[in-house]
């Protein structure tokens, strides 16, 4: 195919270059011819026609005819090689020099004609001037021999090369392609070779060993993840299958106070774990079906407020100001719930929570007077199923999942949650939401 290319390029280039070529020696071959008519013609203003200087009719190896015709129509001045009769009619011409006319019955071969009518010191008188265009037919025809010999030599020459630089670039590919085969599941590990040239190929062999980075971050964290559910599930499940088993072998105990503190304690674990697996699962999948309606958002604090408000002791200060935005009313409630019920966990005996609009955004503090989060955990809070040492009693109720809840629910509302230190000691969550609805794409970015 490139061969093919490379060919008739050749060949278009090679005939326009001999036809620009043949154009510019007939140009040469006029201006020549024209310029000796003009010389006749200033003769022929000084001097008559019998005394005309001999030098102005004579031919060389370009200027091959010559004549000085009368007003009648008579030749009084010709070169050797010219006719006695005009070769192209008087008529034809007139006070503007005219270039390029043919002369097909000229007794020298092709010649190009330039004439002018031009007054005389003796009357009027027509100058005709005969170039040949042989020597430029012939450099035109030698041209055109060595383009054509030349071309064949080009063409090969650029199929060998394409051939050669093609099939090295697709050896990067094939090693890539190779590679990209042997990589399986179990071993996420490896990576495409990259070429040492940086080119399409090396930045293809780059994107592909990003991608396979993503994917075997991907990978572990799902392994991560099904063995933290898998563990965090086996602990309800294996204290509910303990007092069944107690009350299997001892019908009399299986009564309500088992079923109040062991069975429906367990068994509620259990919901909410499965309940929260569900919910992080679908926003892996894309996003939950979150309905985007008007929201106060200070009602829904004030609710999730009054819920916790009767299962603690802890002193909750709240200052609500009404803040209407859109969004999703129950993620915005588990937002709410997840934050309340992690502050309450880790205070002493205190939780302030604030609610304000700031501009286009909805704005939500909570802090606590507990222990605080050290700066190099704030990110790490977020992720599932970790737990920092001084809360991963399970006693506490919490099971890791809370905090990566309410970071998934308010990055599908387009907004952030951030951590710091809670003026007094302690911590503070922030969370800023746009009250406006904003698409998130599928790189997390507002549209």
């Amino acid at each position: 195919m490139a061969g093919s290319v490379v060919l008739a390029a050749s060949v278009l280039s090679g005939a326009a270059l001999a036809f620009i070529l043949y154009r510019e020696l007939l140009a040469g071959v006029d201006a020549e011819a024209a310029g000796r008519v003009r010389d006749v013609v200033a003769g022929l203003q000084v001097d008559a026609v019998d005394d005309l200087d001999a030098n102005l009719v004579q031919t060389d190896q370009r200027i091959v005819v010559v004549q000085v015709i009368d007003s009648s129509g008579k030749v009084l001045q010709r070169s050797r090689s010219a006719p006695d009769s005009p070769l192209i009619p008087s008529s034809t011409f007139g006070g503007t020099m005219r270039t390029g006319l043919p002369d097909p019955i000229s007794p020298v071969g092709d010649v190009r004609i330039a004439g002018q009518v031009a007054d005389g010191m003796s009357g009027r008188y027509t100058v005709l001037v005969g170039a040949s265009h042989a020597d430029a037919e012939s450099t035109v025809k030698t041209v055109a021999v060595l383009l054509a010999c030349g071309a064949p030599i080009v063409t090969a020459a650029a199929a060998a090369a394409t051939y050669w630089l093609v099939g090295r670039s697709l050896r990067s590919v094939e090693a890539i392609r190779t590679r990209v085969a042997d990589i399986g599941a179990s071993d996420l590990t490896e990576r495409v070779p990259v070429p040492s040239n940086y080119d399409e190929i090396s930045s293809l062999a780059v994107t592909m060993n990003e991608m396979l980075a993503r994917i075997e971050a991907g990978h572990s964290a799902q392994r991560r993840f099904v063995g933290d559910a898998s563990h965090e599930l086996r602990s309800p499940v294996a204290a509910i299958l303990s007092a069944l088993d107690v009350a299997a072998a001892h019908p009399e105990l299986l009564n309500s106070d088992l079923a109040a503190s062991t069975l429906r304690p367990e068994a509620h674990r259990m919901e909410a774990l499965v309940e929260d697996l569900l919910l992080l699962a679908r926003a892996d999948e894309g996003a939950p079906a979150w309905r985007r309606r008007d929201v106060d958002l200070d009602d829904v604090v004030s609710t999730e407020l009054g819920r916790v408000l009767r299962e603690t002791s802890v002193t909750i200060d709240a200052e609500l100001i009404p803040t209407r935005m859109v969004g999703d009313r129950g993620g915005l409630s588990r937002v709410m719930r997840n934050l309340l019920e992690n502050a309450i966990r880790h205070a002493e005996s205190r939780v302030d929570v604030r609610v304000y609009p700031d501009g286009s955004n909805a704005v939500v503090t909570v802090a606590d007077d507990g222990p605080g989060i050290p700066e190099a955990d704030r990110k790490r809070i977020f992720e599932r199923f970790v737990r920092l040492d001084s809360g991963r009693a399970r006693s506490g109720g919490g099971t890791g999942l809370g905090l990566a809840i309410v970071s998934e629910v308010v990055g599908a509302h387009g907004g952030t949650v951030t951590v710091d230190d809670r003026p007094g000691g302690g911590a503070l969550i922030v969370v800023r939401v746009p009250r406006e609805y904003a698409p998130i794409d599928q790189m997390g970015r507002r549209r």
